[in-house]
């Protein structure tokens, strides 16, 4: 077989796309160097946001949660402050009837010349002293006097009035029922008598 029988043509080492597929492929790499996906930058902004977001919600749900906490102490201060309530105010007819008998005893002239009724007398006023300072010191319950005080609707309440050109506003003439707070609460409103202005 002879040497100029045979093929002696060397394939192409670099061979180029047609003119057409060439440019296909210039538009296919520069719609992927444009495409939309996100830069770091863009990532990053993006975390940031998140981050911040997510820390807003704890915050605001560690405010809830110090505030329920605060709430619950309050309601339980104020339980604990009130639980005798009842007892006490049962116990202020006690009191009642005390100062009742004490300033009968002080407007009866016919007995207060008799020692026996003069030493009574001292005793039930120093078991009603006692009782109203031990409650007091330990439980809260304090007594409010209202005679020749403005009257207040928040203390006061009014069972009797007259009318007198002596004041210009409504005044507390006489306490029928004290009034009594319970750490700083009223708890039992003061009956009482009060004059008011003729004008008004």
């Amino acid at each position: 077989m002879s040497k100029h029988g045979q093929n002696n043509e060397k394939p192409d080492e670099a061979q180029t796309l047609p003119a057409d597929d060439q440019i296909e492929a210039e538009e296919i790499n520069s719609a992927m160097e444009t495409d939309e996906t996100p830069s770091w930058e863009e990532k990053i902004a993006e975390l940031e946001a998140k981050l911040a977001e997510a820390n807003d919600h704890y915050l605001r749900k560690a405010a809830d949660l110090e505030n329920f906490r605060k709430r619950m102490n309050r309601e339980k201060q104020e339980l604990t402050e009130f639980a005798n309530q009842n007892l006490l105010l049962d116990l202020l007819p006690v009191i009642d009837d005390f100062e009742r008998a004490i300033k009968s005893a002080e407007t009866c002239s016919s007995l207060k010349s008799s020692k026996d009724f003069s030493s009574f007398y001292e005793g039930v006023t120093m078991i009603e002293k006692r009782l109203s300072t031990q409650l007091e010191s330990k439980w809260g319950l304090k007594r409010f006097d209202s005679a020749g005080q403005l009257f207040d609707p928040n203390l006061h309440e009014a069972i009797q009035m007259d009318k007198s050109a002596e004041v210009s506003e409504a005044v507390v003439q006489e306490d029928y029922v004290k009034g009594y707070f319970l750490n700083e609460k009223v708890i039992r409103f003061a009956k009482v008598k009060v004059l008011m202005p003729e004008n008004g």
